[in-house]
């Protein structure tokens, strides 16, 4: 069966001290992001691996950030410069500055029942969500989550997590218009 995935969006509870927890990991992974930004963009290096042994160090000492956001930022660098090269087709610098931050399933964010629970620079904190419209994509024997964005906007947190999903297969009589296809 084809899977499809979809982005469930909700809104994060916190509390004025959790909220600056988040801020600041936020700001940390943010300012991660540029560091390393500035290096691929001079050493034009894209290597995983070598990235990994020339700055991985580096990001846990330098921004204080445990082990899987460090590497969440070599692969969210990685990533966006790979964007670039493959629409561009030129070496630009990304800029990182909107707060926001990727968090791989049950490593760095965990859901349970009415529970978002995620590091943090000063460890895990447990806030509440609103999951209105999205309950059913909770049901983890049926959807799979992949590596989630919590971003800030509007002065609200706001968790971005894509749900994979088995859909059935489609025949071609089944198909009776064609709005659009996105690549």
């Amino acid at each position: 069966m084809p899977k499809l995935t979809i982005t469930a969006k909700v809104q994060v509870k916190t509390a004025p001290a959790d909220a600056e927890l988040l801020i600041a990991t936020m700001d940390a992974y943010r300012r991660a992001c540029s560091y390393v930004s500035e290096y691929i963009y001079k050493t034009h290096n894209l290597g995983r691996k070598s990235l990994n042994d020339a700055l991985y160090y580096t990001l846990r000492a330098k921004f204080a950030l445990k082990s899987q956001m460090a590497q969440s930022v070599l692969k969210t660098v990685v990533a966006r410069y790979k964007t670039i090269l493959t629409n561009q087709k030129e070496w630009i610098k990304p800029e990182f500055k909107a707060p926001q931050i990727d968090l791989v399933w049950n490593r760095v964010y965990s859901l349970n029942k009415d529970i978002f629970s995620v590091n943090t620079l000063a460890g895990r904190v447990k806030l509440g969500y609103y999951p209105f419209g999205m309950e059913h994509y909770f049901n983890t024997d049926v959807y799979t989550f992949g590596t989630a964005k919590l971003v800030w906007k509007h002065e609200t947190f706001y968790l971005h997590i894509p749900v994979t999903f088995e859909v059935p297969e489609c025949a071609d009589e089944d198909i009776c218009n064609v709005v659009g296809v996105d690549r």
